[in-house]
């Protein structure tokens, strides 16, 4: 098993950091740099930061955000929301992201998951999926924050993406997002099974146990939080340690060393 990454996800909104239930509903968190920044000192492996409404105006607005949490956070960030082009994700790399994340324009013209990788490399594309439910093991692809449907099985889009050149996908379960009920687990390791590149946990995590079900039953290489961090339910630390007891592989830090 590769070393599972535990990522921190601030979901913006203008400036603000909020947070949803079923990507609906949102509420203010705060300023998503003071959390960021909070995150990496408690060991983070990386950041995900997502502009939810970027898609709805056609434009991304992390551009600051960005440059600013880049004064105090040292490790990846990976920054998705309104990427419609080589250029937008160009302007985000430059302002300091590692990896962009592209759903709504990838689905409309797949050619730009080919067309980032190549110009900047298959580990700074990601492939952003929102996944809904139809059946017991069938999901919809969804664009827009959960909005729009698109007919896309979720799996085969994900092995679409791949064989595009994204070196990631970030999967998010739209039923279980902000509920804190656990991953789709079965979803996870529906998508995990049929690509070979990474794929990265989203939506629903409210307890550390929920994480290593995910890791263990879904085959997630990394898992991305935001509920049970913003309302400090835990610690980057402490779902670490529970990472660690559970035997799956994480990085080491001073505290867990």
């Amino acid at each position: 098993m590769r070393t599972v990454r535990l990522i921190a996800r601030l979901d913006i909104k203008a400036p603000n950091l909020i947070k949803g239930v079923h990507l609906e509903g949102l509420r203010v968190i705060g300023n998503p740099n003071v959390h960021a920044k909070r995150y990496y000192e408690q060991g983070a492996d990386e950041l995900v930061y997502m502009d939810i409404v970027a898609s709805l105006y056609d434009r991304n607005n992390l551009t600051d955000i960005v440059e600013q949490a880049t004064r105090d956070v040292f490790i990846p960030m990976t920054v998705g929301g309104g990427v419609r082009s080589v250029e937008d994700a160009r302007k985000l790399l430059a302002s300091g992201a590692d990896k962009v994340a592209v759903n709504t324009a990838a689905v409309k013209r797949p050619t730009l998951i080919s067309d980032i990788a190549r110009r900047f490399g298959s580990q700074a594309m990601v492939l952003s999926i929102e996944g809904k439910r139809t059946s017991p093991l069938r999901w919809e692809a969804l664009t827009d924050n959960g909005r729009e449907h698109t007919g896309l099985d979720v799996v085969a889009w994900a092995k679409r993406g791949a064989e595009l050149g994204a070196g990631e996908i970030l999967l998010t379960s739209v039923d279980r997002e902000g509920t804190r009920k656990g991953f789709d687990v079965a979803l996870v390791k529906a998508v995990t099974e049929a690509v070979a590149i990474p794929v990265i946990a989203s939506g629903g995590m409210g307890t550390p146990a929920h994480m290593i079900e995910v890791v263990k039953s879904g085959g997630a290489d990394a898992v991305a939080m935001a509920d049970i961090l913003h309302y400090r339910r835990a610690s980057i630390d402490e779902l670490r340690l529970a990472a660690i007891e559970a035997s799956i592989p994480v990085r080491q830090t001073p505290q867990t060393a």
